[in-house]
């Protein structure tokens, strides 16, 4: 009989876990991009009744009376897909948020929709090139690098995009780390029209110093299939903080000092590997600590004699080059080493290959 009660439990949470979810977007907010002053603009929300019965959007609360909203005034079938029409009336200047609830019947949270932009005087594209392909968009670049990077810290890069194709798309960043977040303005980029991919670094999310990098994938609609074709290269790199460091700590640090922060490997001339090597040399009063080595590209390997390098000693960095796979690097190679130097936290060593 206890059993028995137990199963009726499970089932009576799972019937009511579902009851909640309640209605569902594909996407809550959509971001209309730059919207011409008072040419109202539509954004349209595709929703389901996720609710496990059917149901009525018994109310309707917007934020502001320059929202209009249409939605279905009937039933709605459990499972059943439905559409939600936003007007913006676009009559004020500058930046727009605005929100819409929707109450469905038996619902005790309603589902929130996000329509936003920017009102202008005209519209304005980017006049830059766009160098680079994307499935059926071009794009201004496919690598970002967030540099010099404190703890703390929510920079943006920006990625311009272009539909040259013949349908409107809905561009979405995929598989995106916890340390970033990406939104596409417009959310619908029309076919010979441009739009922009924002991406913002929560460097607080970054586990360590030095760098960190990722690859996501600008899908050409929610839930598109993830492709080579599609991949954008992220890279942070994250520096140490001396903020707290007085004066008399400072005078006695480590200080680094390279023999060069350049490798010239030349041209190929039929050798698939290449070498060269660095002197790093502590002419401070502290020991000097190699915290992290990392290389941005394949094709490097590295040999570091020691991390730790006391006052007046050298280490010696070794690099070896694999040519073949540095021509097929996106980005210049390089090497990044993170010290305990607190004039310089961040070196970077640069390899040229012809």
């Amino acid at each position: 009989m206890k059993r028995r009660f137990l199963i009726i439990v499970v089932l009576l949470s799972a019937v009511v876990s579902a009851s909640a979810q309640g209605l569902e977007a594909v996407s809550q907010s959509i971001d209309c991009g730059q919207v011409v002053y008072r040419m109202p603009v539509t954004a349209e929300f595709d929703v389901r009744n996720k609710s496990g019965k059917t149901l009525r959007i018994d109310e309707v609360r917007k934020s502001c009376g320059c929202t209009s909203v249409a939605y279905p005034q009937g039933e709605i079938a459990s499972g059943a897909a439905f559409k939600v029409r936003a007007i913006y009336d676009a009559a004020q200047m500058g930046h727009f948020n605005k929100q819409i609830a929707l109450y469905g019947s038996g619902q005790k949270e309603p589902l929130i929709l996000t329509l936003k932009g920017i009102v202008v005087e005209e519209v304005v594209d980017y006049s830059g090139s766009y160098p680079f392909k994307l499935g059926n968009i071009l794009a201004e670049k496919t690598h970002i690098e967030f540099d010099d990077v404190n703890r703390g810290d929510r920079p943006t890069q920006k990625i311009h995009l272009m539909n040259t194709s013949d349908k409107s798309v809905q561009p979405v960043l995929m598989h995106l780390p916890a340390y970033l977040k990406a939104e596409v303005s417009p959310s619908n980029i029309r076919p010979g029209h441009s739009g922009v991919a924002t991406i913002t670094l929560d460097s607080r999310a970054l586990r360590n110093l030095g760098l960190t990098q990722t690859t996501v994938y600008l899908g050409m609609f929610p839930g598109d299939k993830v492709s080579a074709s599609k991949e954008i290269g992220i890279s942070a790199v994250l520096l140490p903080n001396f903020d707290d460091l007085s004066s008399a700590a400072k005078a006695q640090a480590p200080q680094i000092q390279l023999s060069a922060t350049t490798l010239d490997f030349g041209t190929v001339d039929g050798r698939k590997v290449k070498k060269g090597e660095i002197d790093i040399a502590n002419t401070g009063k502290s020991t000097l600590d190699i915290r992290s080595l990392q290389m941005f590209t394949a094709g490097l390997h590295l040999s570091l004699n020691k991390t730790k390098i006391e006052p007046g000693e050298t280490a010696k960095l070794k690099i070896t080059a694999d040519e073949k796979q540095l021509r097929n690097a996106r980005t210049t190679p390089r090497v990044l080493m993170i010290t305990n130097d607190p004039d310089r936290p961040k070196v970077t060593i640069t390899i040229q290959v012809k």
